[in-house]
């Protein structure tokens, strides 16, 4: 076993998605060093999902605060670190405020990513960088930051932080009567990624036609509302409507008692994974190879290459890897009929025989 640091500093602050994904490192690192000091650098919303993870001290930073903001979370870090240094920085967002703000991270280690994920003068903040490895995924490129301190994660766990509370409240939701459950979340943060509504509403009439009960959740937004809003007029069949209803900490407990997770790469589709529910996901904008629910991709769409082909003029394989395909109705090349056969792919996996 390698030396074993006093203290570590993570920086990443968003998204929900890739937070997520950096659990099963700090599980990795804890599992290697039980006494190893965590602290994580993350954002308010970021926060409140994964607040109560044991062993790590969270910072929140606002990104509003700017360059006060950076001063005074370096005053604040310097009390978390043994001699007011960490051991190792694990530099994990490339963006250019968040590598603004790691100059403000004392450590004496900092670990970033190799050269062809880095931009924005990424380059400038760091002193070590994680293996050059295309073609995988994200959980997998962050999960390699362990490895310049002399780690490899073998195993991907995440127990994310779920109240009791929480799961009480997603159990109180519906009544469990053997039906199983499609829910879904149609809204990524990033709208080009987004589905149609209309298209949404077919898939969950065919489910319903199905046996299905059909659950709808999202969050506050105004254009989470009136997605929501335009499937439930446009579906034949009774929906359960959630969307605004629970909280960042409600969200996995209600993701966890799902079959089936229909949504867009998005946050709650790496929340579902991460909780165990298996996802329909739906892909044209982005590679679900890199982006997609890592446990099991078997039940998503996936019109990736057909968006490259389409947009960019070149086989998926040509392009660099992550490039996203984020153009106007990049969506539609996803159909009803390609979600309702990943939808019969899932039933086929698991009716009883």
């Amino acid at each position: 076993m390698p030396h074993a640091p006093l203290s570590i500093c993570l920086l990443r602050l968003s998204a929900l998605g890739d937070v997520t994904h950096v659990v099963p490192l700090v599980r990795t690192l804890q599992a290697a060093w039980p006494q190893v000091a965590l602290t994580w650098v993350i954002g308010k919303g970021e926060h409140r999902l994964l607040e109560g993870l044991p062993g790590v001290h969270f910072v929140e930073y606002d990104k509003k605060t700017g360059l006060a903001g950076m001063r005074a979370l370096r005053r604040e870090l310097g009390a978390h670190a043994p001699g007011g240094r960490f051991d190792a920085l694990l530099q994990m967002q490339v963006a250019a405020r968040a590598n603004l703000l790691s100059a403000f991270i004392p450590a004496k280690r900092r670990i970033g990513y190799d050269r062809s994920r880095s931009k924005d003068l990424h380059g400038l903040f760091i002193n070590e960088r994680i293996p050059d490895r295309p073609g995988i995924h994200v959980l997998d490129a962050i999960g390699s930051f362990c490895e310049p301190l002399g780690l490899k994660q073998t195993q991907v766990q995440w127990d994310l932080p779920v109240p009791d509370a929480a799961r009480e409240w997603a159990q109180s939701q519906w009544v469990e009567d053997g039906r199983p459950t499609l829910l879904i979340s149609p809204c990524s943060s990033h709208v080009l990624r987004n589905w149609r509504a209309d298209r949404c509403a077919a898939v969950a009439d065919h489910a319903a036609s199905r046996g299905w009960r059909i659950v709808l959740c999202g969050g506050r937004s105004q254009l989470e509302r009136e997605t929501t809003d335009t499937i439930l007029a446009a579906m034949k069949s009774p929906a359960l409507d959630l969307v605004g209803r629970d909280t960042l900490k409600q969200l996995p407990a209600l993701l966890e008692r799902a079959d089936l997770v229909m949504t867009p790469d998005s946050g709650p589709m790496h929340i579902a994974n991460a909780m165990g529910a298996k996802v329909l996901g739906l892909h044209a904008a982005s590679n679900p190879a890199r982006s997609g629910p890592y446990s099991d991709r078997r039940y998503c769409v996936d019109r990736y290459d057909d968006a490259a082909r389409k947009y960019l003029r070149k086989p998926a394989s040509g392009l660099k890897w992550g490039t996203k395909i984020e153009h106007e109705g990049v969506m539609d090349l996803v159909t009803v009929p390609d979600a309702i056969a990943a939808f019969e792919r899932y039933v086929a996996d698991h009716s009883e025989h």
